[in-house]
């Protein structure tokens, strides 16, 4: 769970970053969440564009809802076609 201090830090400084991962006219699909969740992974945090033939048949914040459900990771901000998740990175336990 990100704190609202957080937020407003991971918001300043993926403002200007471009997206990394567009969902287009699929949808959100299992190719889509699996890449999701690799980039979560390595780097906590991912900026989603929808496509506009994406958003004919659902809303923006639908969709990102969606996507922060589906890869149990906190939706930091929706603007405009984009969106921002952020996850936590689990630490890996050394033998």
């Amino acid at each position: 769970m990100a704190t609202p201090r957080m937020k407003r830090r991971i918001k300043r400084e993926f403002s200007m970053e471009k997206p990394t991962i567009r969902i287009g006219k699929a949808g959100v699909s299992q190719q889509v969440l699996g890449e999701v969740e690799k980039q979560l992974d390595k780097n906590e945090v991912v900026k989603v564009k929808i496509l506009k033939s994406a958003l004919q048949v659902r809303k923006a914040k639908e969709i990102a809802s969606e996507v922060a459900d589906k890869t149990s990771s906190t939706l930091i901000e929706v603007r405009g076609h984009t969106f921002t998740l952020y996850r936590r990175r689990t630490r890996k336990r050394r033998k």
